[in-house]
């Protein structure tokens, strides 16, 4: 299956997703969605590092600078109670969306 970018409004979910496994760098962060999809989802640099910074802003997400295995900065995301709830509401409300395409995907 050939990477397809995400839809819009789909990448923070999966960020947030993703973060429920621990905290992660932006690569960590694309690396695993790439992984976990089986090469089936590409989050581009151009996409994730606003998407981050997005969800940061809102309360979602927490940054720290650290510093990786390979003795290079880096910045850290985790994770926030209010970013926890809202992949809650938003899981919910894509299963729900996915189940209204399938249904008309497999009409008549």
């Amino acid at each position: 299956m050939p990477k397809t970018d995400l839809l819009q409004g789909t990448l923070d979910l999966l960020i947030l997703k993703i973060l429920t496994l621990g905290p992660n760098h932006g690569w960590g962060i694309s690396n695993r969605i790439r992984q976990i999809s089986r090469d089936g989802l590409n989050a581009s640099q151009g996409s994730l590092y606003p998407a981050l910074h997005r969800l940061e802003l809102n309360g979602d997400v927490a940054s720290q600078m650290t510093t990786s295995e390979n003795n290079r900065r880096a910045r850290v995301y985790r994770l926030t109670p209010a970013g926890r709830r809202r992949l809650e509401g938003e899981t919910a409300t894509w299963e729900h969306f996915a189940l209204s395409i399938k249904r008309i995907l497999q009409a008549g």
